[in-house]
């Protein structure tokens, strides 16, 4: 099964799909995002723009997934933003034509709940005081200026199915998609700081300057 988690910027797809697979034996977690950034690296900066425009992404990304369904036991985990319908389709709906079961959540929350989570983002914020930046993350730019977009797409019964997580906590959010999806996950053992640190470390991993 391929598990999609979709949803705006900064709307907690990374810190559930990482929840999941810890609570989820035999699951791996495949982001299409280490082939956008390939293909960034690769293209002059001049030339640069939304990787999800080219068309070696999207190709990219589907056949690592046909593959890692086709060859791997366990659910494929894959927290990703996508709001555009025709990319979608070439992404998501290929695959289920390939006959791969599809799971697809967006995790959406109201603009408030997401700009504040974006805020949150405090780790990221000391990373830039200490290294000298004093302009904003460019990830989190991108996220702000795409905000709108991305809750007024995912509020289309194309990208169902939708869970609200405004009101949810990490480990909720993951046990409501499983139970959706028809999967166990193994019970969250975490404490309230074993808790929010282990999100803490997850989103340090995260944060990009490139």
């Amino acid at each position: 099964m391929l598990l999609w988690l979709n949803g705006p910027f900064g709307g907690g797809k990374t810190q559930t799909a990482h929840e999941i697979r810890r609570r989820l034996p035999g699951s791996v977690l495949c982001d299409p995002e280490h082939v956008g950034f390939g293909l960034h690296r690769m293209t002059p900066p001049a030339l640069r723009r939304d990787f999800q425009d080219l068309p070696a992404w999207r190709q990219g990304v589907f056949e690592v997934l046909d593959l890692a369904l086709g060859e791997h036991e366990g659910a494929v985990i894959v927290p990703m933003t996508v709001v555009e319908p025709v990319y979608f389709r070439e992404i998501v709906g290929r695959l289920r034509e390939r006959g791969h079961e599809v799971a697809h959540f967006a995790l959406l929350a109201e603009r408030e709940t997401v700009l504040r989570r974006l805020r949150e983002r405090g780790f990221g914020h000391a990373v830039r005081f200490v290294a000298g930046r004093d302009a904003p993350l460019r990830r989190e730019s991108f996220a702000v200026s795409r905000l709108d977009l991305c809750l007024e797409r995912l509020r289309d019964a194309e990208f169902a199915e939708q869970v609200w997580t405004d009101h949810l906590t990490v480990p909720q959010v993951a046990d409501r998609v499983a139970a959706s999806a028809r999967l166990t996950l193994v019970p969250n053992t975490d404490g309230a700081l074993r808790g929010r640190l282990r999100r803490a470390w997850t989103g340090a991993r995260h944060i990009r300057f490139d």
